[in-house]
């Protein structure tokens, strides 16, 4: 029979609630640490905040209800109670690109604060390579008087979990371990053993952990960053897209991505900048060229919709999808951001659409919000996040649509063609 532990969750976002969750299923005691009060009391009540992550509003539920999880807003006080602590706060890039320790750092000086000889530490927030030795490692011993590898352990084990499907994922993906010694790395092998139902994969090192989580993210930017090219070229020459790309992926050895207007969330935009941070010159050109290419695409995209148009100054937009992706609410890195402030540079009127926010919470991005169940006047509309709500969307209501951007390869570009609507992409832009 698995061991029972006692763990503290620090951080309980999108990604930590559902770990907290998923944790108590396996009869441990959890306690999960929010630096918001909101987010303590409905864990401590029972709910889940966390909306479209399937499972994890009866998970909450059921374990709060079996006394298996419970909240709090004092990290000091949740490690001192626990046996291992798991970090889970996210570390984001500054203006500068460069990673901005604060919030990070603040969690782990709580978490040194409480720590107790013989106390596990796992970091699962993505990190640059070697932090886990020597940047977390310093602030615990340094909050808690002990030696790392001696008086507590510490290891790195990256989330690696999708928005919308994070209980599924935990059970399926493989969870990578890297300690920061062999003691560190068997301790953390049991515990997950003991937590999740996924394989548990033992690396040599934290560094080599952290490096697998940078490497499988920017490689998905890369890709990203090919589709895009290819697509341009492709598209320019009189290539279907949709069918050249699922032709070379027929072929095993192949495996690109779909291009689009841009690449949002917390991880693909973000952790390229944790290696490019740290190389030297000549070092991960391509890793830079990438994101170059994807951080420019929203700028290319709207200048061709502004040569579609005749020019932007005075057009109504609307701009369909605000989250990063589809199906999901989450506005962290969202193209739709930079496609906004660039249409209002352009001089044209932005309208918002988006069936997960609220109208206030749309209207505070400076847009006029719709409803597209009326007649709505539109120039141009842009497909920024295809979400399942516009796949019966009556374009009919959208009175006087000359073209429509489609962000992400998404539209069945016929239909809207036979109404004289126009249709640009990444791989058709205006023929003009």
């Amino acid at each position: 029979m698995s061991r029972a532990y006692r763990v503290a969750v620090v951080g309980l976002g999108k990604i930590g609630l559902p770990l907290a969750a998923q944790l108590a299923t396996k009869g441990h005691t959890v306690v999960g640490v929010d630096i918001n009060p909101q987010v303590v009391a409905s864990v401590e009540a029972g709910r889940s905040h966390i909306d479209g992550e399937p499972g994890l509003v009866e998970a909450v539920r059921a374990a709060a209800d079996a006394g298996r999880l419970s909240a709090t807003t004092d990290t000091t006080d949740a490690t001192r109670r626990s046996e291992v602590a798991i970090v889970i706060v996210p570390l984001v890039v500054g203006a500068d690109k460069k990673p901005d320790y604060d919030n990070l750092d603040a969690a782990l000086s709580a978490v040194g604060k409480g720590l107790q000889r013989g106390s596990l530490v796992i970091v699962e927030t993505t990190l640059p390579m070697g932090a886990t030795r020597k940047h977390v490692a310093p602030i615990l011993e340094s909050e808690s008087g002990l030696a790392p590898g001696e008086g507590f352990y510490l290891a790195f084990s990256p989330e690696r979990v999708y928005a919308g499907r994070a209980l599924q994922d935990l059970a399926r993906y493989p969870k990578i371990v890297g300690g920061i010694d062999a003691e560190s790395t068997r301790r953390a092998l049991e515990f997950y053993q003991a937590s999740l139902d996924a394989d548990v994969r033992v690396v040599a090192n934290s560094e080599t952990a952290e490096f697998a989580k940078l490497a499988e993210t920017t490689y998905r930017d890369v890709n990203i960053a090919l589709a895009n090219q290819l697509a341009l070229y492709g598209g320019a020459r009189g290539a279907d897209l949709k069918e050249a790309f699922e032709a070379a992926n027929s072929q095993p050895f192949s495996h690109l991505h779909r291009p689009g207007i841009g690449v949002g969330g917390h991880c693909i935009p973000v952790y390229p900048h944790f290696l490019l941070s740290d190389s030297s010159d000549g070092e991960l050109d391509l890793v830079r060229i990438a994101r170059d290419v994807n951080d420019g695409m929203a700028a290319r995209s709207v200048r061709w919709l502004d040569d579609a148009v005749g020019g932007l100054a005075g057009k109504r937009v609307l701009v369909l999808g605000l989250s990063y992706r589809e199906d999901v609410k989450e506005l962290s890195f969202s193209t739709a951001l930079a496609v906004i402030e660039l249409l209002r540079s352009a001089g044209a009127i932005v309208l918002a659409h988006d069936p997960h926010f609220s109208a206030s919470e749309l209207a505070a991005l400076e847009v006029e919000v719709v409803d597209l169940e009326k007649p709505l006047a539109v120039d141009a509309a842009i497909v920024q996040a295809y979400h399942r709500e516009y796949r019966d969307l009556d374009w009919g209501r959208l009175v006087g649509l000359r073209v429509v951007l489609d962000g992400r390869g998404a539209l069945g570009a016929a239909a809207l063609r036979s109404r004289g609507i126009e249709v640009i992409s990444v791989g058709q832009p205006p023929a003009r």
